[in-house]
């Protein structure tokens, strides 16, 4: 019997040998969303990635699709009466992949969908590439491409040299902020004979959250700590970018009055400290991240003091005075496009029709947002 012939070898930048129909550049929660509606849809798909290929971003730790770089969790699954629970069950509805996901990995987190990271994303990858119409090459974009469909799905962080394509077909500027990034902790770590398990502020039936009490005087000491301590530095050109609301460093949101924090991510409502039978002056709550309860974010904390400084005034909070950090918190500039101005209603580039952009870069704000887009963009391809 004669030998088959062996598959021709092609590098990264080869045309696919699959039908390819559309090229979706990035594989985070909204671009892989977009390949699985596609893909479902029976329309051959090209997912460009360029982690595993040799790059990195700034927030990343690996190179699995719809990787998590913030928060663990998608917020309220609660559809009744919550805009983003709402969202869920409408994305459950139209087949998400991300939902699908999401809710094989949640974790406990009382009334909202969280989930642990690792198993989230290697679920997403894994079904994405036993797709046969979806075919992911780990490289790395550097120019809009001038021909066929396209989705643009980059997030945030898109590569320097793709961002200047994009801003030279744009003819505009990008806008910018800062996102911020929680640390972790290792369960075994924190002192469960001062700290306690409870719902978060006390909200249903469930004990999901860990709680660190505090007295007003340590309260107010690490308030002190939190605007003493050592932070990142901005290069000159950074100096004016904002600072995204819904994800800011708790050390900003604290220069912004002693007691603000005491009205946000450390409110003490509704928690008993079984040791006093009342509700600590400030509460530091945590919740699991991944599916063994072996790490656990500490909610709202994402920060850009530097790492010694996070280290130092973090075990100053009770229960955590021998914490050990799987992560420590970060700090990232991202980038989004102006959509309101440079895309139409179906979310395709008016100036290059053939383009059409999905997820964090064009400016919506969260992970269900994101893959939302992506699901959209998607069916708009599709059809």
């Amino acid at each position: 019997m004669a030998a088959r012939p062996s598959a021709p070898v092609r590098n990264a930048l080869t045309p696919p040998a699959v039908n390819t129909q559309v090229h979706i550049i990035g594989g985070g929660l909204a671009g892989s969303e977009a390949a699985w509606q596609l893909a479902e849809a029976g329309v051959g798909v090209r997912l460009s990635e360029m982690r595993g290929g040799g790059d990195m971003t700034a927030a990343h730790q690996g190179d699995g699709l719809a990787e998590l770089v913030c928060s663990n969790s998608f917020r309220s699954d609660d559809a009744n009466s919550n805009a983003v629970g709402l969202l869920h069950a409408e994305m459950r509805n139209l087949d998400s992949l991300i939902m699908a996901a999401a809710d094989a990995h949640k974790v406990p987190a009382g009334s909202a969908l969280a989930v642990d990271r690792d198993g989230f994303s290697a679920a997403v990858t894994a079904r994405l590439a036993a797709h046969p119409n979806v075919e992911i090459v780990r490289e790395r974009i550097d120019a809009l491409p001038a021909s066929g469909l396209v989705i643009v799905a980059t997030g945030p962080l898109t590569a320097a040299a793709l961002a200047g394509s994009i801003g030279a077909a744009t003819g505009s500027e990008a806008l910018a902020f800062f996102d911020a990034i929680a640390p972790i902790v290792h369960r075994d770590s924190i002192d469960m004979d001062v700290c306690w398990m409870a719902s978060r502020w006390d909200k249903g039936d469930t004990k999901d959250y860990i709680n660190c009490p505090m007295t007003k005087e340590q309260y107010l000491a690490f308030h002190q700590g939190l605007l003493d301590g050592e932070k990142t530095e901005f290069r000159q050109w950074e100096q004016d970018t904002p600072y995204f609301e819904g994800c800011m460093p708790i050390e900003v949101a604290a220069a912004r009055g002693v007691d603000t924090l005491r009205f946000g991510p450390m409110k003490p409502v509704g928690l008993d400290d079984p040791r006093t039978g009342r509700w600590p002056h400030a509460v530091v709550q945590l919740r699991q991240d991944n599916a063994l309860g072996t790490l656990w974010n500490m909610v709202g904390f994402q920060t850009k003091l530097k790492h010694g400084e996070q280290v130092r005034l973090f075990r100053t909070i009770p229960g955590l005075e021998n914490a050990e950090f799987a992560r420590l918190g970060g700090l990232h500039r991202n980038t989004f496009i102006n959509s309101p101005q440079l895309l139409d209603e179906t979310l395709r580039l008016k100036a290059a029709p053939h383009i059409r952009f999905a997820g964090q870069i064009t400016g919506c704000e969260g992970y269900v947002e994101s893959a939302a887009m992506g699901l959209i963009a998607g069916r708009f391809a599709a059809a």
